[in-house]
């Protein structure tokens, strides 16, 4: 008898379950609502969502739009889009993560500083990612992005260095930067590091890797534009080389499911439960088919 295990960590994350909870409520009044860029990283959630009315724009047509009810996403964005919401009386509805919020916060109040010229704010994130978009906005654009520990380069050690992070990144990484800019930074310059990453995500890297070793084969569902669920299905692959990344039940690999004997499906912050419960069900319906 196969044995199908979906993994009770994975699934939204605390921040996305409250951004679409808000959609879903104003939706279900009947009026019309803009979310501004896709509400999750996966785009069947987002189809599920576009079929109850939401509108999803883009920054551009966000600008030119007036009068309107506008979802902010979990993400976050930098204050531009709030002055652009009052000068088009657009009203916002706000579904800002409280950990960005905080970390944009703390990024405003060290830029607002004006301590010393020459300081740099630097965050350990993802290029054109919203919230680092949304970080970056805190500081008027003078933040300096750094994807990887080795683009720890671009900073300059003989200047004050302030370092923060994107709250999905992994905490290997952020200490890989903060070692590095210990031993390296000179003598008459300052560094601070704030250890911004989400636990609740962060906490899912061991958790995940704990899972894909208890099984066979891993079926990891995410949405292709999920930065975490790369982050994640990493893991699964780092201690078993027998885990794929699909998108849905369409791309599961049906020969492969027909001989495992322990499956687990798992997922992003930013997949739903019922996608991963469908992708489980499309298995045993197979099975069910090839037995008959």
């Amino acid at each position: 008898m196969i044995n199908i295990e979906i993994d009770n960590g994975s699934g939204f994350c605390f921040g996305v379950t409250t951004a679409i909870k808000k959609a879903e409520e104003e939706l279900a009044k009947g009026n019309t609502l803009y979310c501004l860029g896709d509400i999750v990283h996966n785009g069947r959630e987002c189809d599920r969502l576009k079929q109850l009315g939401l509108i999803t724009i883009n920054h551009e047509e966000f600008k030119n739009l007036k009068n309107a009810k506008v979802l902010l996403r979990a993400h976050g964005e930098p204050p531009s889009t709030y002055e652009i919401a009052k000068q088009n009386n657009i009203e916002i509805i706000d579904a800002t993560c409280p950990v960005v919020l905080r970390l944009q916060q703390r990024i405003k109040q060290e830029y607002d500083k004006n301590d010393n010229p020459k300081k740099q704010i630097a965050i350990f994130g993802k290029n054109g990612h919203a919230e680092v978009l949304g970080l970056v906005g805190q500081t008027q654009g003078t933040a300096i992005v750094i994807e990887t520990p080795e683009e720890i380069q671009k900073l300059d050690f003989n200047n004050d260095i302030r370092l923060y992070s994107q709250t999905t990144k992994s905490l290997e990484g952020f200490r890989k930067i903060v070692e590095y800019t210990n031993e390296n930074i000179s003598k008459n310059a300052t560094f601070e590091y704030h250890d911004t990453i989400c636990r609740q995500v962060a906490n899912r890297m061991p958790n995940i890797q704990n899972f894909a070793k208890q099984h066979e084969l891993i079926l990891f569902v995410c949405g292709k534009k999920s930065s975490n669920g790369r982050v994640l299905f990493d893991q699964c692959k780092s201690v078993n080389h027998n885990s794929y990344l699909i998108e849905d039940a369409s791309e599961i690999d049906l020969k492969q499911v027909e001989v495992a004997k322990s499956i687990g499906i798992c997922g992003a912050t930013s997949t739903p439960k019922w996608l991963m419960e469908e992708c489980r069900d499309a298995i045993l319906n197979h099975l069910r088919e090839k037995k008959e």
